[in-house]
């Protein structure tokens, strides 16, 4: 699972550092466009970020869930940076 932890001024994402990421790179990618969006916009959009880098194939069906496994990356990402928001909020435990 990825972890984050961001930095945000001004409802931005200032800054944002990749504690775990994607084996093939594609957290880093996605980190770097999202710096200086909304802290609203970027959860979706580092998701989709990380569906155009991610390089697992997007044709493997879970017959299960319904979804590839590029989906399931980017819905993993856009979880992972709204739990270092969400601690981001309450501040230091």
């Amino acid at each position: 699972m990825p972890e984050f932890n961001v930095t945000v001024s001004k409802g931005r994402i200032d800054r944002i550092e990749v504690v775990r990421g994607a084996p093939c790179k594609a957290t880093w990618e996605a980190a770097r466009r999202i710096e200086g969006l909304s802290v609203k916009e970027a959860p979706v959009r580092i998701g989709l970020e990380v569906q155009y880098f991610c390089v697992a194939d997007p044709s493997a069906w879970d017959p299960i869930s319904g979804k590839s496994s590029v989906h399931l990356a980017g819905e993993f990402h856009k979880a992972a940076l709204l739990k270092a928001l969400k601690r981001k909020r309450k501040g230091p435990c």
